[in-house]
């Protein structure tokens, strides 16, 4: 399961605090926000590195030393069902494929700890059942906060392992809709994706990075600004975002890695990002499913801009076939 790149920090150890433990530093480094009991309970988990590998609470660091670590939800936080409105695209009885609005966030996280999707999931389906130590009840896949469009939820334990095999074996077809700042070329981009190893916040191409791939094809260009279609065979952390930014062509109102004076410049609310189409095999029916979610009215403002006659993109229904 990827995690949100903005769920991990990392810091690295001055020579005021060789010598010191592990959970100590942490508890000071980030007393606004958590304990030392919090971090002691994500070093037993395994969710704090420190140059590449888990260790003890009771670690005594050295100067120099790079800690990453990863945030997460203790078994205690509280997965409030929350009555926020989804827009249902499809459901039965096993899942239920929803169209997110830009600007909600997937699960909980530091920052966002409810009126997230799955405090809406919760709430829609009652019988979900939540496993422990875990904040992603239902979830087989993820958008980013900013990037808004189909997105599948399991409604069982069963379904939820089926489709995350279905998304680990790419038997999920994503196609993506960008507005991008000059015109990417068409074809395959094949670029491996790893942390970035300075900006830990970032994710970039490194070559001991997890292999990604991505299919571009320009739907429409003004000279400035193109439409493009991203279908993507492997889901890494940001991965459209990033290749396009790798190409030179970045998503307009992306604000992590595009060009801010441009996207102030065209007043882009987000990144315009949207997943418009997906298709898949239901895996207890065997039907062959297709949905398709228009993109919000904020984007189709930029889309026009780029191909006037932009109707088709709106025309076109969920569907299921």
């Amino acid at each position: 399961m990827n995690t949100e790149a903005d769920d991990v920090d990392s810091l690295i150890i001055t020579e005021e605090e060789a010598g010191e433990r592990l959970d100590k530093v942490l508890a000071r480094r980030f007393s606004e926000k958590h304990s030392r009991t919090y971090f002691q309970y994500l070093i037993d988990e395994h969710l704090i590195l420190v140059n590449g590998s888990p260790v003890k609470k009771r670690t005594k660091l050295q100067a120099g030393d790079e800690v990453e670590v990863q945030f997460a939800a203790t078994p205690e936080a509280d997965l409030s069902p929350e009555a926020i409105p989804l827009t249902i695209v499809y459901e039965d009885d096993h899942l239920l494929v929803v169209n997110k609005p830009a600007g909600m966030v997937v699960h909980p996280a530091p920052g966002n700890w409810s009126g997230t999707f799955v405090n809406a999931l919760l709430y829609h389906c009652q019988q979900l059942p939540v496993p422990p130590n875990t904040n992603r009840p239902g979830i087989v896949h993820r958008l980013d906060k900013d990037t808004s469009g189909l997105l599948i939820a399991a409604k069982t334990l069963e379904m939820q392992q089926k489709l995350i095999e279905l998304f680990a074996s790419r038997q999920v077809y994503k196609e993506y809709l960008a507005v991008c700042i000059g015109r990417p070329p068409d074809g395959e981009i094949q670029a491996p994706i790893g942390r970035h190893p300075i900006l830990r916040k970032q994710m970039a191409i490194v070559p001991s990075g997890r292999p990604a791939i991505s299919f571009c094809k320009t739907l429409g260009w003004n000279g400035k600004l193109s439409l493009v279609q991203v279908v993507i065979a492997t889901g890494r952390t940001h991965q459209i975002r990033v290749h396009l930014k790798y190409k030179g062509t970045p998503v307009l109102g992306d604000a992590l890695y595009g060009q801010n004076p441009l996207n102030l410049y065209y007043s882009a609310p987000h990144q315009l990002l949207h997943a418009a189409k997906l298709r898949f095999q239901h895996p207890v029916t065997k039907e062959q499913l297709e949905f398709f979610a228009p993109p919000p009215p904020e984007m189709m403002r930029f889309i026009r801009r780029i191909i006037p006659d932009s109707s088709y993109l709106q025309d076109e229904k969920g569907k299921k076939e």
